[in-house]
C-alpha cells in the first residue's frame, strides 16, 4: 500500500471554512481563519488517500515563498517544475512558487496544534529544499481554490520568506529547473503554472 493511502494528514471540516467566511482565490485575513483552522476539537488527522478524494473535508497545506530582491531592487521569486516523483499527481509537469506539503501524524509529537502544523512545515521545508542563507518569514494569506479537484479538498497557508541572498537549492530529484526568477518573467508564464501559484502571484505581485 502506496504511502499516500496509509498517511494520515491534518485537516479541517470544509464546514468549518464556510462558517468562518468561504472564499475563492487569495485572502491576507489570516488573523480571521488561522487560529481557528489551527485549534480546537474540530482539528483531526485522517487517512490522506480517502481526504484527496473527499470534499466535505480540507487539508491544510503550508505554502511557502522564497523571494529575494536583487541590488538593482529587482524582485525574484523561487520557480520550480514538479517532477513525476513529487507527491500530488494531478500536478505534475507544472511550475510553482510554492514549496511546503501535508502536515502529517508524525508531526504530532510537537504537541499543540499550532505547533505541530509548525513542525510539519519546517519538516517538508527540510525535505524539500536547502536554504542556505538568512530569512525573515511572515504569513501573509490562505489560498482556496474550488475550480479543481486539487483545490477542492485542500487550503493553503501562505508563508512569505525573505531571504538575503538567493541561495535556496532543491534537495529532491522532483524538484527540477529550479531557481529565482523574476516576477516579470514568472507574471508572463503563468498559464504554465499550478492554480495555487498563479492566484498567488497576481494577488501579491501584479
Amino acid at each position: 500500500m502506496s504511502t499516500v493511502a496509509t498517511e494520515k494528514v491534518l485537516v479541517v471540516p470544509t464546514a468549518l471554512f464556510h462558517e468562518l467566511g468561504h472564499f475563492q482565490g487569495f485572502t491576507d485575513q489570516v488573523a480571521k481563519y488561522l487560529p481557528r483552522l489551527l485549534e480546537g476539537d474540530q482539528v483531526e488527522y485522517r487517512p490522506r488517500g480517502k481526504m484527496e478524494q473527499d470534499p466535505s473535508f480540507k487539508q491544510l497545506i503550508p505554502y511557502v515563498l522564497f523571494r529575494w530582491t536583487d541590488d538593482d531592487g529587482t524582485i525574484q521569486l523561487f520557480e520550480y517544475q514538479r517532477g513525476g516523483g513529487m507527491g500530488e499527481a494531478r500536478l505534475h509537469a507544472k511550475h510553482s512558487v510554492g514549496v511546503g506539503g501535508h502536515i502529517s501524524s508524525l508531526d504530532a509529537a510537537a504537541g499543540h496544534s499550532e505547533h505541530v502544523y509548525r513542525e510539519g512545515m519546517r519538516r517538508e521545508l527540510d525535505e524539500e529544499v536547502a536554504v542556505d542563507t538568512a530569512y525573515d518569514e511572515t504569513v501573509v494569506g490562505l489560498i482556496n481554490d474550488d475550480r479543481t479537484e486539487v483545490g477542492q479538498v485542500h487550503l493553503g497557508v501562505v508563508h512569505l520568506c525573505d531571504v538575503r541572498e538567493p541561495h535556496v537549492r532543491p534537495r529532491e530529484a522532483d524538484i527540477l529547473a529550479a531557481g529565482f526568477r523574476t516576477v516579470d518573467d514568472i507574471l508572463g508564464r503563468l498559464d504554465q503554472f499550478e492554480s495555487w501559484s498563479e492566484i498567488v502571484v497576481r494577488a501579491l505581485f501584479s
